[in-house]
């Protein structure tokens, strides 16, 4: 499992941002996320670039990888060696900041919680139908809904296909 710096304030990805944003907007990209992980014994500084109006490509990737790596070692905000990786979010992409939350409102996501529910569930997939300060609310295929506050979940995914027969 990924561990290490992710989106502190002040930490690595708030450096980088600088450098990283001008370039998804001069390619029509959006920046999704970035962390700084390591796996293993190496540190991966990952971006996550996405695109409005249509999937992100290997080309995508590849252009702003290759005008992104020579700013980084210009700019040399990382102290210790790491392997830089742009990548797009795909399709069961992780929602980690407000503007991901407010773009998923009403849409299909699965959250994983830290302990099981009362029910024995550690997963639970519904509806996004609020998110404010870290405390999200879901309703699910019975419309019910529940709350959960960000103490309670450990991740939140967007599913990509969902069908409310199953």
């Amino acid at each position: 499992m990924a561990k290490g710096n992710h989106t502190a304030p002040g930490g690595i990805p708030a450096r980088v941002a600088p450098l990283v944003e001008p370039l998804t907007e001069e390619f029509g990209l959006l920046l999704w996320d970035i962390r700084f992980v390591k796996e293993g014994a190496t540190w991966i500084l990952r971006v996550i670039i996405d695109r409005e109006d249509a999937p992100v490509s290997i080309n995508d990737c590849v252009d702003v990888s290759r005008r992104l790596s020579p700013l980084l070692d210009e700019a040399d905000p990382i102290e210790q060696s790491y392997c830089l990786e742009v990548t797009s979010p795909g399709a069961d992409r992780e929602l980690v900041r407000d503007e991901h939350f407010a773009y998923y409102e009403s849409y299909p996501i699965n959250v994983k919680l830290y302990s099981p529910d009362e029910n024995g569930q550690k997963e639970i997939a519904g509806i996004l139908a609020a998110y404010s300060d870290g405390e999200l609310t879901l309703t699910l295929e019975d419309g019910t809904e529940r709350v959960f506050g960000k103490k309670e979940y450990a991740s939140v995914h967007a599913i990509d296909e969902w069908d409310e027969e199953e």
